[in-house]
């Protein structure tokens, strides 16, 4: 392995750690360029680097990275952030398997972050829980449809398609009162702002096939 963080003494620390439980550390590297020379040289099975590495602590450390994968796509990549950074980690995640993106606060886990490194060293990709999370919450954020059921969905599928109530209940085989109901339902979940229920309802559609 190779480890890379300009943090002197938690690269040493981790260093010591990926020692102890049986890792080759062939060398460790303060910055994307050190780094770089230390693959090209020694092609290390795995590299750890960090996202935000000198000299401005932006991204050099995934710049790095993304040489590392189109030079050397066999070495398995693990990035550790300080935050959760959905762009840089799906971007990373994205280039192909011996992946993994974790949190810094997941080395605390030391027999956890062992066998996440490990998984990844035998050709998995790993996600921190943390990011899996901020993901689901943005899928949330993002889709107003989220929050409908499934019955729901066919309702206002059917309402897309021009049907009145009384269609809907004969195509879905219910009452009329029971689809009033799941429109009421569907109105009230969706962030519609009109006030008045037709146009609530054009607003219902609409919003279902920007969704689609």
């Amino acid at each position: 392995m190779v480890v890379a963080e300009d943090d002197v003494l938690l690269r040493e620390g981790v260093a010591s750690l990926l020692e102890r439980s049986g890792f080759e550390v062939v060398g460790q590297a303060g910055d994307g360029d050190e780094l770089l020379g230390l693959v090209r040289e020694r092609r290390p099975d795995l590299v750890l680097v960090d996202i935000r590495m000198p000299p401005t602590h932006s991204t050099e450390g995934l710049d790095a990275a993304r040489v590392i994968r189109a030079e050397v796509p066999e070495t398995g990549i693990v990035v550790l952030s300080a935050h959760v950074e959905v762009e840089h980690a799906m971007e990373l995640l994205a280039s192909g398997e011996r992946t993994g993106y974790l949190l810094k606060s997941r080395i605390t886990d030391v027999e956890e972050f062992i066998e996440t490194l490990e998984r990844i060293a035998k050709g998995g990709s790993v996600v921190d829980p943390a990011l899996v999370q901020e993901l689901v919450d943005a899928r949330r954020t993002d889709d107003p449809l989220a929050e409908l059921t499934a019955r729901e969905r066919d309702v206002l599928a059917l309402m897309a398609e021009g049907r009145s109530n009384a269609g809907i209940a004969r195509q879905l085989w219910v009452t009329e009162g029971t689809v009033e109901k799941h429109v009421h339902s569907v109105l009230g979940k969706l962030p519609l702002q009109a006030t008045e229920d037709d146009h609530r309802r054009v607003l219902a559609v609409i919003a279902f096939l920007e969704a689609g």
